[in-house]
């Protein structure tokens, strides 16, 4: 449900580029048809962002004081996220999970 503003302009257009490019990064929609790989490494870039307080993102949080995580809250949403990592370790062969290498 988008905010009222959203039907002002130029800030709906904004929104919903910022929309786009978060579904586009990461779309739990979506999430169960990525390769192991991707939901691996999608679920360290969860676990990354939150060690570095980079989520929510400070321009949503500054509308929505709601949306600030709780230490406590990113710790459980840091575990979610590691427990998934190691059921896949357990049910995924090792390379299978490894980044591709960059070819120089």
């Amino acid at each position: 449900h988008y905010p009222w503003y959203a039907e002002v302009q130029p800030v709906g257009w904004w929104l919903a580029n910022h929309v786009s490019d978060g579904r586009e990064e990461l779309n739990f929609d979506e999430f169960g048809t990525y390769s192991p790989r991707r939901r691996f490494w999608k679920l360290n870039g969860i676990i990354k962002q939150l060690d570095e307080d980079e989520m929510p993102l400070s321009s949503y949080t500054l509308i929505h004081r709601d949306a600030i995580l709780t230490p406590e809250t990113k710790t459980l949403i840091v575990n979610w996220a590691k427990a998934m990592q190691d059921t896949m370790k357990n049910h995924y062969p090792a390379d299978s999970l490894s980044k591709p290498q960059r070819k120089k």
